[in-house]
């Protein structure tokens, strides 16, 4: 093999946990936590106005304490995702957040210094160098604002020191469950395995015969139904912390926060869920005809990625290096640049790709921001799907890539923006495979892996948003049975299914990571938000042709320094308010849907 299908973390801290670099970057983070919480307990505002040199080395040192936490906290995960076992990386990320109380406590500090200045003296402080920079004036305008809300500086502290062994806990807790799901399964040459979540997903969901895809969903239903009340008070905990946090700084509405937290209006919001709910038949047609293809009536909810073969196609294997130099041939006919970015990664190794036990499941990218590096996470299976998985998280790193020279806190994007890079990735390699394809059989095999995405996020994420938003709205009257989160799920479902499935996954709720993730609420939204963003950017570079490339890094660039709403005025010159926008992104995808019920027909 010409890359390694496994990631060097050593360049990082040599040792693993037992690192003595990672023991000495641990101590200096204690003495920076230290020295910055001195810092801002000792700054004056009236004293330090009008060059202020002491709220400019605070800012320096908050930068070091941010980009040690994220260096640690990502290389220590890193270690736990790729061996749910080490109990040790367990116990070592749960030192590392109880470190973030006094960091936490620190910023509460200093937001309510910032926030409790005239605005006389806040227009002095506008004007110093550090402010300048991009993206800053706007982040601490943003601070100031939200600080209107906090309570006095010993309520914020009690809250934080809770989280820890509260919130937080719940969160991690959630980790230690899943690393106790095994799934039993019968390979074809009778040997006995036991699959880690990761492995029987992947299998679950992509294998070719019907068979296995069945007797694996029901394993699956079965050893998650069974842990389901532990999952079910780990969720019910974590929503109520987070419900009673609100509560007590003075916010009603559930979904403020995460708006808050991605930078969007609530507009934006039911404009894009109303577009997407005004346009689902088509997509029930898809999943429908699909079904049919694969000699079902109506679609089950293990078929939904299963790959199509008719006739005497055979579905495209990619070894990890023939995906390496797909995703780098394809990214550089739009950006050179991004190609030379995916050329290092695969050249150094950032990548955790093996399929073996022990694994957690799922994939992701973080970032390393003393080394200014990122590293991927995944599960790779020869699937043109992992392809697009694997571009999908070198797209983030890349959003990254371009921003390490920005100040730390405006390369705090959201999670909506953070989609816009990863979908654009799989965009290229989505119509790059469609554009090689040779036949009928196979043109509808790529249709159908391009709309599985399209599917995620108009059916099954719109699934996630409806369930967590009933279940916050059932959560403030009481605590929820495993039984009651089940029956929200299915409702939410069938909902966003239209009901148009003949099966569906009850306890998706306690499989799903997403709803157990502790510092970003609502993690759904902005996958659907990113997506439909990406698509609008994806047409005009086909428009733009050469010039895109930097536009796009621009783009990219001001994503933490500014509102969605801007960005995409000031990028696209559109109004995310507006229903025109997404029904434009829908009308992309809708062309697809048409194209595959045409070529179809004859196997009908």
């Amino acid at each position: 093999m010409k890359y390694s299908i496994t990631w060097d973390l050593d360049s990082l801290f040599k040792g693993g946990v037992d690192s003595p670099e990672l023991a000495a970057r641990l101590t200096l983070l204690d003495q920076q936590i230290l020295d910055y919480t001195a810092s801002i307990n000792n700054w004056s505002v009236e004293d330090d106005a009008p060059e202020f040199a002491d709220f400019t080395n605070i800012i320096t040192i908050q930068e070091a304490v941010t980009n040690g936490f994220g260096q640690t906290i990502s290389f220590v995960n890193a270690i736990q995702s790729a061996d749910v076992t080490n109990k040790k990386a367990g116990t070592m990320l749960a030192s590392l957040y109880n470190k973030s109380t006094d960091f936490e406590n620190a910023n509460v500090i200093l937001t309510k210094k910032l926030t409790a200045m005239s605005d006389e003296l806040w227009a002095k402080l506008e004007k110093v160098a550090v402010l300048k920079k991009q993206g800053v004036a706007f982040i601490l305008n943003e601070t100031r604002e939200h600080g209107k809300r906090l309570l006095s500086e010993n309520e914020e502290n009690i809250i934080n020191q809770l989280s820890t062994d509260g919130f937080n806990a719940w969160s991690t807790h959630y980790d230690t469950l899943v690393t106790q799901i095994t799934i039993p399964f019968t390979e074809k040459d009778g040997t006995e395995v036991m699959l880690s979540a990761g492995q029987a997903f992947n299998k679950m969901m992509g294998d070719a015969d019907s068979a296995v895809r069945a007797e694996l969903f029901e394993k699956w239903e079965k050893a998650w139904s069974e842990k389901a009340p532990l999952f079910a008070d780990t969720l019910n905990h974590l929503d109520g912390f987070r419900l009673k946090a609100n509560e007590l700084h003075g916010i009603t509405n559930h979904l403020q926060v995460p708006l808050e937290y991605n930078r969007m209006k609530e507009e934006t919001l039911n404009a894009m869920w109303g577009a997407i709910s005004n346009n689902k038949q088509p997509f029930v047609d898809f999943l429908t005809r699909k079904a049919q293809l694969l000699g079902k009536e109506k679609m089950e909810w293990q078929d939904q990625d299963a790959p199509i073969i008719l006739g005497e196609f055979e579905e495209k294997r990619y070894t990890f290096d023939e995906a390496a130099e797909f995703i780098v041939e394809n990214f550089n006919k739009f950006s050179p640049k991004m190609a030379d970015f995916a050329q290092v990664a695969f050249d150094k190794s950032w990548i955790e790709a093996e399929d073996r036990p022990g694994k957690r499941p799922g994939g992701y990218c973080t970032s390393l921001p003393e080394n200014k590096e990122s590293r991927i996470f995944m599960t790779y299976g020869e699937s043109i799907n992992e392809v697009s998985t694997l571009a999908h998280e070198l797209g983030h790193a890349y959003h990254s890539h371009v921003m390490w020279d920005l100040p730390v806190m405006s390369q705090d994007y959201a999670m909506n923006v953070a989609e816009t890079a990863s979908t654009f990735a799989e965009l290229i390699v989505a119509d790059a495979t469609l554009k090689q394809a040779k036949t009928n059989e196979e043109k509808i095999n790529l249709i159908d892996v391009k709309m599985q995405n399209a599917i995620a996020m108009f059916m099954n994420i719109h699934t996630r948003f409806i369930f967590e938003n009933n279940l916050h709205k059932a959560r403030k009257k009481n605590v929820l049975t495993d039984e009651e989160m089940t029956e929200l799920m299915l409702d939410a479902q069938k909902e966003s299914y239209c009901d148009s499935l003949s099966s569906y996954h009850p306890h998706f709720w306690a499989s799903k990571l997403h709803f157990f993730i502790d510092d970003v609420p609502f993690y759904n939204f902005p996958y659907t938000f990113g997506y439909l963003f990406s698509l609008g950017i994806y047409a005009h570079a086909q428009k733009q042709g050469s010039s895109f490339e930097d536009e796009y890094i621009s783009l990219l660039r001001d994503t933490a320094s500014m509102t969605t709403e801007e960005l995409a005025q000031k990028h696209l010159g559109v109004d995310l308010t507006k229903p025109d926008f997404w029904q434009d992104g829908i009308d992309i995808i809708k062309k697809d849907i048409e194209e595959f019920m045409t070529i179809t027909e004859q196997y009908m």
